[in-house]
């Protein structure tokens, strides 16, 4: 028996039975009481890198605890991915997924080692851009028409930021809607592609607009066409493929937040939130724009179905132009 407090006794309160004490309970009340790891599956100097690097010190501030951001790129941001699945309910590690992790490379390599909707947690939408198709200062192109008459005439290169990445993806939807051959060049993450294509190795690039803007507006990269349905707000005078008569190429990157799968509800309620109000903190929408990303509003249903709807639409362009990741 519980025992009672004089006072109690003498008001004749009837004794309490002393609460059960859980330890997953008492866990999940301190939660975060360690680390966050962060997991970036592509190099750093990349979007995913350049995303993740602004968030996690504001989603640390917010939890009290370090977030360490931990580059584990290959295959397309497959190895980084299967860390998270390879985890489930593991409530200290999370990642930036894209559209190469999750959205392509699950329908475009033949064995995943990962299910792109059943091994996560899908929590947020963190940010959307288009890709930009840029070329070397010295090849002899002012626009998309001029660059496709190149590649009518011989085979022109473009490098990525890797395979299985949306702008390999986009590169080759652009080449089969034009009749011409555009040769793939992987490289391990944006930095290199860039170099390359700015020092002439290569002539062109498709890279993602945060990455690309800074070499385009320094005057090292020359813009040819961006992927979204509308002009960027920071490349205003730079039409997208749609407009030069390619809608087919019309696509979006995107980046959002993911963890584990098994995930305890009100964890991930936790995460939306905390996810939500750094995507809402202004110096975080200041840094966004400045380097043309939007920031996301959809959560874990809205997040999830966009994957869904990503996977359906990939899975059909693979398959019709018969692309593969080499």
């Amino acid at each position: 028996m519980p025992t009672l407090t004089r006072r109690a006794a003498l008001l004749g309160v009837p004794a309490l039975a002393a609460p059960a004490f859980s330890p997953r309970a008492s866990a999940q009340a301190a939660w975060p009481d360690r680390p966050i790891r962060w997991i970036v599956n592509f190099p750093p100097g990349g979007a995913a890198d350049t995303l993740s690097r602004i968030l996690a010190p504001v989603v640390s501030a917010r939890l009290g605890q370090p977030v360490v951001v931990e580059n584990r790129p290959g295959a397309g941001g497959a190895l980084g991915a299967d860390i998270l699945a390879k985890a489930p309910g593991d409530r200290f590690v999370v990642m930036m997924s894209s559209a190469a992790s999750h959205g392509i490379g699950p329908v475009l390599y033949r064995n995943p080692p990962y299910d792109a909707l059943r091994d996560f947690s899908h929590i947020r939408l963190v940010g959307t851009f288009p890709s930009v198709l840029a070329v070397n200062l010295d090849f002899p192109a002012r626009n998309l028409a001029e660059y496709l008459a190149v590649a009518r005439q011989r085979p022109v290169t473009y490098g990525s930021g890797g395979n299985g990445t949306l702008n390999h993806l986009v590169g080759q939807v652009l080449a089969r809607a034009a009749g011409v051959e555009l040769t793939h060049v992987p490289y391990r993450g944006s930095a290199p592609a860039l170099t390359d294509t700015i020092g002439g190795q290569i002539p062109s690039i498709m890279e993602s607009l945060p990455i690309a803007l800074p070499h385009l507006r320094g005057g090292r990269l020359r813009a040819l066409a961006t992927s979204e349905a509308t002009r960027p707000a920071s490349l205003p005078d730079v039409p997208t493929f749609a407009e030069q008569g390619f809608p087919q190429v019309t696509s979006s990157n995107w980046f959002g937040f993911s963890a584990p799968a098994g995930l305890p509800p009100d964890i991930i309620a936790r995460w939306d939130a905390e996810i939500a109000q750094a995507l809402a903190d202004p110096a975080v929408v200041e840094r966004f724009g400045t380097i043309g990303v939007r920031p996301g509003a959809e959560g874990p249903a809205g997040y999830t179905a966009l994957i869904t709807g990503e996977l359906d639409r990939w899975r059909a362009v693979i398959a019709a132009g018969n692309i593969t990741p080499d």
